[in-house]
């Protein structure tokens, strides 16, 4: 008898809350052919915008950093809306629905973030497009971090012909933004389309690139603990911290240990953009002997986040000036989130005269339309 008494107590729980009749979500019909249900990219560059929600009140799309475009719904459900021609690029975009923000679920091509509230769409005919090149190996790469001590993952680029060859080849560590993915400068970024194609063309040496993930979820800096409005005061200087002695104590003997690599200055570079950008700074600075190449795209810096090491580096400007062979900053006229930032840091770099590279980007705000240019720029740079 007491085998049902959970089964019983159960069934009074669910009593408790009386049932709620819903119906199932609308599907597309299976008769028609679900092109006319989804989003695609027209010949001309042009984007028609399709989510089937016959359902739906309202419903527009805000792509990239536009204002929102209303949709009009039609006899069969589907709301639509489409765009003049846009110039070849991967955008961003994303539905209001009767209010709330949703991803395109019609399509399989989500950003890569830690909380996913957009979705991406290639117009090609840029360097971000897979060409008919020679392609270099992308791979997943799961590791124990000691200094971490969890299992930490990243990618790693190999050119074309790595496999066959035994020269040993520079490092560029490449680190993504706050909120986003370790896979955010493969998928967003588009990194190994834009290293395929430079090195195709030859306006880039081979190197091997390290993507690693900026966050690093220990205990004490986990990103979501900390309050929007305090997270620059409590959270980026213990990720950071944590990012610097993860890659300092395993993702570079990791490196050493598993590939051919080079193991001088020379041959070590290290870039970010915004979270990643002050991860480069406080890498790249506090270790002067170990990175000759930084760059920060958008990249938080201590005019904010104040950092002890990065300071006493800045404030030895020969040192600095002899160990670097290049440092680059670059960032968006209409930058909200990191221009303060960064005209704080070109500021100490001006007035210490610590050469450095700067380049701003005209209308432009805290967006991809300045990290990857930066990103391919910086790639024709580094090494030579």
């Amino acid at each position: 008898m007491s085998s049902w008494l959970p089964l019983i107590a159960a069934g009074l729980v669910l009593a408790a809350f009386p049932a709620i009749a819903q119906e199932a979500p609308a599907s597309p019909p299976a008769d028609q052919p679900l092109s006319k249900y989804v989003t695609s990219v027209e010949k001309d560059g042009s984007i028609t915008f399709r989510l089937y929600a016959p359902s739906a009140k309202s419903v527009s799309v805000t792509l990239g950093l536009g204002k929102p475009i209303p949709m009009e719904r039609n006899q069969d459900g589907v709301w639509l809306v489409k765009t003049d021609p846009q110039k070849p690029n991967l955008y961003e975009y994303y539905f209001n629905i009767d209010g709330f923000r949703s991803i395109d679920t019609g399509t399989n091509a989500p950003k890569p973030q830690r909380q996913v509230n957009t979705s991406l769409i290639l117009v090609p005919g840029s360097i971000l497009d897979v060409r008919n090149v020679p392609h270099g190996d992308l791979r997943f790469v799961t590791l124990h971090s000691k200094a971490l001590n969890s299992e930490r993952q990243m990618y790693v680029y190999t050119p074309p012909g790595y496999d066959k060859a035994s020269q040993r080849l520079p490092v560029l560590y490449l680190y993504h933004g706050f909120g986003d993915t370790v896979a955010s400068w493969v998928t967003q970024g588009r990194a190994p389309q834009i290293l395929d194609n430079l090195l195709a063309e030859k306006k880039i040496d081979p190197m091997i690139v390290v993507i690693p993930d900026t966050e690093t979820d220990i205990p004490d800096a986990i990103a979501e603990n900390f309050p929007g409005a305090t997270r620059r005061k409590d959270f980026y200087p213990l990720n950071a911290a944590a990012a610097d002695r993860e890659l300092l104590e395993d993702l570079i003997p990791y490196m050493k240990a598993h590939y051919r690599v080079r193991d001088d200055a020379d041959g070590r570079a290290i870039v970010g953009l915004s979270q990643g950008g002050y991860q480069a700074l406080v890498s790249g600075l506090s270790h002067l002997g170990t990175f000759a190449w930084v760059a920060t795209f958008s990249g938080v810096s201590t005019t904010t986040v104040p950092n002890k090491a990065v300071d006493e580096a800045l404030n030895n400007p020969e040192k600095i000036n002899k160990a670097l062979r290049n440092f680059t900053v670059t960032v968006g006229t209409k930058d909200q989130t990191t221009g303060k930032d960064i005209a704080g840091l070109k500021a100490i770099l001006d007035e210490k005269k610590i050469k450095h590279e700067y380049h701003e980007y005209p209308d432009l705000q805290h967006e991809m339309d300045v990290w990857r240019p930066s990103f391919a720029a910086f790639l024709e740079k580094v090494f030579k």
